[in-house]
């Protein structure tokens, strides 16, 4: 499995990536990374991947913009994506869900919470 961890946070990219690889069902994951929208874009474009977990404010590309350049491509349609944000108000959450996010968490979040949500999303 590869995922792709989005935030313009190192710190918070290293957090959820540690998070999936201290699980066992997550230890032999390939974790990439990128600060922004536009540098996920091109890794997507140029790997599979499987699992995208993002961050929606981040510079030149926000979490939102992303998930709304990909469900536009009929190839990454069905492609799991989870925000994990800050954004915390429910008008945040439903424009997520109506741009096209599988999940979505709010910051902090901890290694049970994410895998419990992969879990419902069948990841």
């Amino acid at each position: 499995m590869n995922v792709l961890v989005v935030d313009d946070s190192r710190i918070m990219r290293n957090i959820v990536k540690n998070a999936l690889v201290h699980h066992p069902r997550f230890s032999s994951a390939e974790c990439f990374d990128a600060g922004d929208g536009a540098e996920a874009l091109r890794i997507i474009e140029s790997n599979k991947i499987d699992l995208v977990l993002l961050d929606w404010n981040m510079p030149m590309m926000n979490g939102l913009e992303l998930v709304k350049r990909l469900r536009a491509k009929s190839e990454y349609a069905k492609l799991p994506i989870v925000m994990i944000t800050s954004e915390s108000a429910k008008y945040s959450v439903i424009e997520a869900v109506k741009a096209g996010v599988n999940d979505y968490l709010v910051k902090p979040v901890s290694e049970k919470a994410l895998v419990e949500k992969l879990d419902r999303l069948g990841i």
